[in-house]
């Protein structure tokens, strides 16, 4: 029996019954005493995993809460977060040849436009992950929320580049936090069993974010509609710009009504408020009591041993607290035996998004320069680099030519049907998930995506070029919902939000160099650009195969 322990120095039972226990922190006024670890599991009288009993680890305690309502309403807030983030990345796709008569921009300053949202990301991810590590997940998502929101708002109203770049640079630092926290979270309410397909759900409404964002963009950008004035102007990319700011602050008010991570809590020590949220979901996913609910003690990992925060601490040493907590996390991921984890992570995501965004996000633009190609060369074959070659000495895009910020209907119908392909990859995901393993989706995706964009040199028409940018946003959408399941699993709970924040900021990198050269070898070296994306997808995505597989497995 676990109570029957003599004391130990790094255990303490974490009881939240009303009677007084040995060694529990139940009530209030009782002092820290021993832990009781997980390799006490096996000295507990009930079987913890057959049957309810009034101890339980963390696994067999959400276990015991059901699944039902409440995971629901989980997956459609968290989603709407991935959403948000996704529209306000995207966006700018859609902007830009709007945009290039109103900020004066050439193929490189919108390269540098696409780039800048993930230069702030990259500097927003690790500090707000590493905060989420510290301080809680609910709270950092609903700063960065309400923040996201903000600058959306104020970068429609910017009159000139440099202003907007500013803003659009907050918003991704903002939008940096985002991404680490929200999977950090809602993976620390999922049990084993479910938790790789209920990833790859909520993975899915990155696709919705895009459909969206490209559906908006058809209804508002083209109409033409805003206010011209002498020195203001606030036309329709604008109001676009400004509605995808909604969903951000919709969602912000909608994460007041969650609980914090019971995960994360446990990681603290603070077991009597996991156990209430426990009681919580139980209720909500059951229709019973909250007083029903079978466990009335956590057993805690050996990894989560540490003193709480004394709550009369002053706010001074919690934040010194704090402080020293993001440094220490920091450390620990360049330490093995997570070095390893954290090193691949970092690759994969590095060459994968430099690939994801650095096409995904030039695709608009490659429509309507075909488009623009079609119109003076009706029913004429032409290759991506023989358009991008007239557009640049001929079209749109030569020097001294005059700016036009038309764009026909069909690159908006073009976008929205690339995006809207990822939809049955991403039922796939979901389906198939626990099944077949987040490697293989992973390789799957990685080497299919890699050949598309190889295979994007050899395309000679506009129809040719929506069928492989339909494929690659089908296969990359299915292996970003694989690598999001990997890369949260992998990081034990103390370290995720930071270890995740960390890959995110890799990320980044790679949508920044991936917009950057295609920027500046689309229109010099045309060839280039396709095959260097095509060698880096591959040669990431089979990194993969040197992690743990984390399918169906706990989270440590």
């Amino acid at each position: 029996m676990v109570e029957s322990e003599p004391p130990s120095k790094n255990k303490q039972d974490c009881d939240v019954k009303d009677e007084r226990v040995v060694n529990g922190c139940g009530s209030k006024d009782l002092e820290l005493a021993n832990l009781a670890t997980l390799k006490d599991l096996n000295k507990i009288p009930v079987d913890v995993e057959k049957g309810p009993s009034d101890k339980a680890d963390f696994e067999r305690a959400i276990e015991l809460t059901g699944y039902g309502k409440f995971h629901y309403i989980l997956l459609a807030v968290c989603g709407f977060v991935s959403t948000s983030e996704e529209m306000d990345v995207i966006s700018m796709s859609f902007i830009l040849p709007s945009a290039q008569c109103d900020l004066n921009l050439s193929t490189q300053s919108k390269g540098w436009l696409n780039s800048i949202i993930f230069i702030g990301m990259m500097a927003g991810a690790y500090v707000w992950g590493s905060v989420a590590d510290a301080l809680g997940r609910k709270k950092v998502l609903i700063a960065i929320s309400f923040m996201n929101a903000l600058c959306i708002v104020a970068s429609s109203f910017s009159q000139n580049y440099e202003l907007f770049m500013l803003f659009r640079f907050l918003n991704g630092a903002a939008l940096g936090g985002s991404g680490p926290v929200i999977w950090s979270y809602f993976a620390e309410f999922q049990p084993k069993s479910k938790r790789g397909s209920m990833l790859s759900f909520m993975a899915a409404f990155w696709t919705l974010g895009n459909l969206f964002v490209a559906g908006l963009a058809w209804l508002v950008i083209p109409t033409g509609i805003g206010f011209y004035y002498e020195s203001f102007t606030y036309n329709s990319w604008r109001i676009f710009l400004l509605i995808c700011a909604i969903p951000s602050l919709i969602v912000a008010i909608l994460l007041f009504f969650l609980p914090e991570s019971p995960k994360f809590l446990l990681s603290r020590g603070r077991c009597e408020e996991a156990i209430v949220i426990f009681k919580h979901i139980y209720s909500t996913n059951t229709g019973r009591e909250k007083e029903d609910y079978p466990v009335k003690q956590l057993i805690l990992d050996e990894a989560f041993e540490q003193q709480l925060i004394d709550t009369k601490t002053p706010l001074k040493g919690k934040y010194k607290n704090m402080i020293s907590d993001i440094i220490e996390n920091s450390k620990l991921l360049f330490v093995t035996p997570i070095l390893k984890f954290t090193v691949i992570s970092i690759t994969i995501n590095f060459t994968f998004h430099i690939g994801y965004y650095g096409l995904m996000m030039w695709f608009p633009e490659l429509f309507n320069r075909f488009d623009e190609f079609a119109v003076k060369h009706p029913n004429q074959s032409a290759s991506v680099c023989e358009v991008t070659s007239f557009v640049t000495e001929h079209g749109s895009q030569q020097d001294g030519s005059i700016c036009s910020d038309e764009i026909g209907s069909s690159v908006f119908l073009e976008s929205l049907i690339t995006v809207a392909s990822a939809i049955p990859s991403n039922i796939i995901a979901v389906l198939f998930m626990d099944l077949l393993g987040r490697k293989f989706f992973l390789v799957f995706s990685t080497v299919t995506s890699g050949l598309c964009a190889a295979s994007m040199y050899f395309v000679y028409n506009k129809l040719h070029n929506l069928v492989v940018s339909a494929v690659f946003s089908s296969v990359i959408s299915c292996g970003n919902a694989a690598l999001d399941c990997l890369i949260t699993e992998i990081f034990p709970t103390n370290l995720r939000a930071t270890g995740v924040a960390v890959s995110m900021v890799a990320a980044r990198l790679g949508g920044i160099i991936g917009n950057l050269v295609i920027a500046n070898l689309l229109d010099k070296y045309c060839p280039a650009p396709t095959f260097i994306v095509a060698a880096l997808l591959i040669g990431g995505g089979l990194l993969c195969l040197f992690l743990p597989n984390t399918t169906r497995e706990p989270l440590s």
